[in-house]
């Protein structure tokens, strides 16, 4: 097979879909791999280290979409790629349907067969794919909330631990998953008072069990949720429901009872947002101000650290893209029923029922 692995195009993307010793691997098994010229710079990788391994450089990300049969990417493709896109090829890719409805038009139109790294699972039901970059997300959700929280970027000014004689700041991390759990990590090691909340007790009674006295279980609910938003400097959005749209845990009118200054930092904005006011925000320009509270809605959050982010993700993603080629789509997922789950679109038509549901509004 014929793998194509183009240069990512969303703003301060440093990703790239394919490390060179995957790229080694595929060559090894008989296929040929086309990697778009400097498409690894981002991720500290050089076109030397691809073609070492056997890779093909080509010199545009048409080429590449003209040649392959299997597209691995990072990123959904944006506007300027979905003419690129052919009937009956494969996109190996976070998609994130749940939040794109052009997206899903565009994908439909062209006839490609999407396969969602955010909705691939294992035998155990997890999401292999998604949790290295949930993982990276997290963390980096309190690294940037706690700059946010500093005056000069318009927050309460405060330091995240505290120091003796001055109390730490107040974290609140709306869901106890991948996100949320390394959140509460980095926030508890930091000094922080941090308080998880989730509707799973059975993930709140293991988080009790393993977190630090500075981290605090809460059942979510509406009456839960406001409360601890009164009080909170810093709130991480970390929910998610596999293919859907996350659900709306913040409303406009409860930011009028946060502390202005505070800051919202809402990891769950590549799937629509878990907080009303969320609106997706880029790199350069991450932040916005709603009712005082500022909010960070990078849509790519694990992009900014290139090179950590492209060994994690594609350590988790090569074995599937390995299996399409080496069988193709249909017996790859006859073997597979977890790679089968990360199927969302195909030959026109919706094959993931949460997709489904959003693009008809239920």
């Amino acid at each position: 097979m014929i793998i194509g692995v183009p240069k990512e195009t969303k703003p301060d993307e440093y990703r790239i879909g394919m490390i060179p010793g995957g790229v080694e691997i595929l060559v090894r098994g008989g296929h040929t791999v086309l990697v778009e010229k400097h498409g690894g710079v981002g991720s500290g990788i050089s076109d030397e280290e691809y073609i070492n391994v056997g890779a093909k450089i080509v010199d545009t990300a048409a080429e590449v979409w003209k040649r392959a049969e299997l597209i691995v990417k990072v990123k959904e493709p944006l506007s300027a790629e979905w003419p690129l896109m052919q009937t009956g090829q494969i996109v190996l890719t976070y998609f994130h349907f749940a939040a794109d409805r052009k997206l899903i038009q565009a994908c439909l139109d062209t006839g490609i067969v999407a396969v969602a790294y955010e909705t691939i699972k294992d035998r155990n039901g997890r999401l292999p794919c998604l949790t290295p970059m949930s993982e990276v997300a997290g963390k980096m959700s309190i690294q940037e909330g706690a700059k946010y929280l500093e005056k000069p970027m318009m927050g309460r000014g405060i330091l995240l631990g505290g120091v003796p004689g001055v109390a730490p700041a107040n974290v609140v991390v709306l869901g106890a998953g991948v996100v949320g759990h390394n959140a509460a990590k980095v926030a508890a090691g930091l000094g922080a008072n941090v308080t998880i909340m989730d509707i799973n007790l059975d993930r709140l009674r293991y988080l009790d069990d393993v977190m630090p006295a500075n981290v605090h279980t809460v059942y979510s609910d509406p009456l839960t949720v406001r409360e601890a938003l009164r009080d909170a400097d810093l709130v991480i959005g970390a929910v998610l429901i596999p293919g859907a749209r996350a659900p709306r845990l913040v409303r406009r009118e409860d930011l009028k009872s946060m502390k202005n200054g505070s800051v919202i930092v809402d990891v769950a904005i590549d799937q629509g947002g878990c907080v009303e006011t969320a609106k997706p925000t880029t790199h350069k320009d991450p932040t916005y101000i709603v009712d005082g509270v500022v909010h960070y809605c990078v849509t790519n959050m694990p992009g900014a650290v290139g090179r950590t982010s492209t060994f994690a993700l594609c350590n988790a993603t090569a074995p599937y893209a390995k299996a399409i080629a080496e069988h193709g789509w249909d017996k790859a997922a006859s073997l597979d029923a977890g790679l089968a789950e990360g199927l969302n679109l195909r030959g026109g038509r919706i094959s993931h029922e949460q997709v489904r549901r959003f693009w008809e509004g239920d």
